[in-house]
């Protein structure tokens, strides 16, 4: 059965928000903010100082992120054999943002280059291993 949404967003709001686990959420937000640029929007604590619920933005996209939750399958890359997923996000200025990033401490995969594709992006891990790459690529634009 397919379900229609009641209310459609606006275009200019997001429509799909990355949600990740990490052991220290609170670390890692702190961090992402240091380092990535975000912006924490809220965070909802826990009983034992974990984070429920957190969500950062940067420019007009949100991410979701909490402390791990083992009963829901929810993992850190690090309790995981292999990276199992990346996220991309466009940023303007890609030099600007790795100059940042690297200052901060992120350990950066792949310095800024450019692509066959038209893109100027680079790689980096953040604190716990999640990998993540900012660039000029815009898909769908």
């Amino acid at each position: 059965m397919t379900q229609t949404p009641t209310q459609t967003p606006p275009a200019t709001l997001p429509v799909i928000y990355p949600v990740l686990s990490y052991r220290d959420a609170p670390a890692a937000i702190a961090w992402l903010e240091r380092a990535f640029g975000f912006e924490k929007l809220m965070a909802m604590a826990g009983p034992d100082g974990s984070i429920t619920h957190a969500e950062l933005r940067l420019g007009a996209g949100v991410i979701m992120l909490g402390t791990v939750q083992e009963a829901q399958g929810w993992r850190s890359p690090r309790d995981l054999p292999a990276v199992n997923q990346t996220l991309y996000v466009y940023v303007a200025d890609p030099d600007a943002h790795h100059a940042h990033a690297q200052a901060a401490g992120a350990e950066i995969l792949r310095g800024p280059e450019d692509t066959d594709y038209g893109s100027r992006e680079y790689s980096a891990k953040d604190l716990e291993g999640h990998h993540w790459s900012f660039g000029t690529y815009r898909p769908g634009a």
